[in-house]
């Protein structure tokens, strides 16, 4: 009885550790999604604002079609580059989260 009991409080103070490992991995991780966020949201709002100037300076219904035709295009390539990137960011998270863990679910298969 005191064997097992040694083993059970062993076996909660590991999956604790492991907890905290990954709860600080997590934490890591989402931060590096927040930064990266910002920093496209910033590029974006500026992208846009200097579209929306040079629209407004152009001087011809053509050539503002054009800016904005430019402007669309490059802002669709920069959103597929950033979704990618933070898929990316996402699966690290979920890796780095569950890398604790591994050596435990190994053991109970």
């Amino acid at each position: 009885m005191l064997q097992s009991f040694e083993e059970a409080n062993k076996f909660s103070k590991e999956f604790v550790d492991r907890g905290l490992k990954s709860f600080a991995a997590v934490s890591k991780s989402a931060q590096a999604i927040a930064v990266e966020a910002g920093e496209y949201t910033k590029r974006s709002f500026e992208t846009g604002t200097a579209a929306l100037e040079q629209v407004m300076s152009s001087g011809s219904l053509e050539k503002a079609l054009e800016i904005q035709s430019d402007y669309a295009k490059q802002t669709y390539e920069g959103f597929v580059a950033e979704a990618t990137r933070l898929g990316e960011l996402y699966a690290d998270l979920a890796k780095e989260a569950y890398k604790p863990f591994e050596n435990v679910v190994a053991k109970a298969k």
